[in-house]
């Protein structure tokens, strides 16, 4: 058989592939081609879609201009009291905290002051923790009492307004360690705190500007934190601060001995209540007939030492000295003739300073965070001979240099160790809890879920 050709059997005719005009084309008499007829109906129906689009477009501007006008005119939402009162302790936070504690409650700005917003810290310690650590501070260390009745600027709703906004920060939930019995060696406990914590707490758990950490011989820690807060730390440590986790490193007794040894560091706490001079009670220049002291080159521009501020005093030299720390602080100790001048309200006495020359010097417990935004803020208004007293009121205290205030004994200071003084690891009186706030006693304040804080 012959095999058909491309031409005649695979290839289409133009004939065959014209399509035939239907019999409605052939009536229809108009002459019109059929895709002339389809164009039209395609643009009707282009037009009829436009028209729909335009009208929706205008239903969702009427909409949209309703909804504007009725939120804008919507009363603001009253604020909770909660939020209220959190809103409270925010400000005075920014205010009084920040310095030491940082902005978002990271810790470590200055003093080592411990992290607040640290949820191993947060999970563990109760609403009275954090109410006593503000009301009562940690007298001996970097941390004043705040509380009014102390000599501190705070009334008891701040207080209590600090702590709702420091509670806000936590976001896991807390840890029921307060009950826990602790049972162990002292003995083992005290050579276990040599071997890994005497490093950055002290060798006799003293903390403060000469260590990385804080002090855990307070007193006032000791007779408001838990045997299980404290044995929590020990074994969980503090995520994301210098503080590591001893749960891997100690055994179960060995962290409970630690715990027994700090708890043998305890000894009674007295409370009094504080009333704080003002400046404006006190002279402001010391020797205002002596000569102008000879310091050396500050340090740095800003620093100079205690030994020089304590020769030139000794001297009889004319100069300003000013305590940057909180009033409360200042009541208990200070250096004869400083003024009272809390790194939080400085205006009210730059009034008083003469803008003579004077030579100005600051101090704090820091030591250089509060002495310094005092220093700062003279320089910046013009204030000549400004100097920060560089090592800080610790560093002046234990050298024993002259001091003044309702704590000052001799030349024995409270929370200091003198010969008379306990030895660490021989058992002490229990301590006295603070007494805070009638109604707060023994509540832990749980995990908050209204916490959308801009921190």
């Amino acid at each position: 058989m012959t095999e058909p050709t491309r031409d005649e059997d695979e290839t289409p005719k133009e004939d065959d592939a014209a399509p035939e005009e239907s019999a409605d084309e052939l009536e229809r008499g108009d002459g019109a081609p059929a895709n002339e007829e389809a164009d039209e109906t395609v643009e009707a129906d282009g037009a009829s879609r436009k028209s729909f689009a335009l009208a929706a477009l205008g239903a969702v501007g009427i909409f949209a201009s309703v909804f504007f006008v009725v939120n804008c005119h919507r009363p603001p939402e009253t604020p909770t009291p909660l939020l209220a009162q959190r809103d409270q302790g925010e400000r005075l936070y920014g205010t009084y905290c920040s310095l030491c504690h940082g902005d978002e409650g990271e810790g470590y700005a200055a003093d080592n002051a411990n992290a607040l917003a640290n949820q191993d810290f947060l999970v563990s310690v109760t609403d009275d923790f954090i109410r006593a650590g503000i009301h009562e501070g940690r007298p001996g260390t970097a941390m004043a009492a705040y509380a009014s009745e102390r000599g501190g600027p705070l009334s008891p709703d701040e207080v209590d307004a600090l702590v709702t906004y420091i509670r806000a920060w936590q976001d896991e939930p807390s840890v029921d360690v307060h009950m826990r019995r602790v049972q162990g060696d002292a003995t083992s406990g005290r050579a276990l705190f040599a071997q890994h914590c005497a490093s950055c707490h002290g060798p006799n758990a003293e903390g403060g500007n000469d260590y990385s950490a804080m002090s855990l011989e307070n007193p006032h820690f000791l007779a408001t934190a838990s045997d299980g807060q404290i044995r929590y730390a020990i074994e969980k440590g503090r995520r994301g601060t210098p503080m590591p986790a001893f749960e891997n490193e100690l055994t179960p007794e060995h962290i409970d001995d630690v715990v027994v040894y700090l708890r043998s560091l305890q000894r009674e706490v007295e409370v009094e209540e504080i009333v704080a001079p003002t400046a404006e009670e006190l002279p402001v220049v010391i020797n205002p007939d002596g000569e102008a002291p000879n310091f050396s080159e500050l340090r740095e521009g800003r620093y100079v030492p205690s030994e020089e501020v304590a020769r030139e005093l000794d001297r009889g030299a004319k100069m300003i000295i000013l305590d940057a720390r909180a009033a409360s602080d200042f009541a208990r100790f200070h250096i004869p003739g400083a003024l009272p001048s809390p790194y939080y309200e400085l205006d009210a006495l730059k009034g008083r300073l003469p803008r003579d020359g004077t030579w100005i010097l600051a101090y704090c417990g820091c030591p250089h965070a509060a002495s310094g935004r005092v220093m700062d803020n003279l320089r910046d208004e013009g204030f000549e001979n400004t100097a920060v007293i560089d090592e800080g009121i610790g560093h002046w205290r234990r050298e024993g240099y002259p001091l003044a205030g309702s704590d000052v004994d001799g030349d024995n200071i409270d929370g200091d160790n003198g010969d008379d003084a306990e030895k660490p690891g021989e058992p002490r009186a229990p301590g006295i809890v603070p007494a805070i706030r009638p109604g707060h006693e023994g509540h832990h304040h749980g995990h908050h879920h209204e916490h959308n804080h801009a921190h």
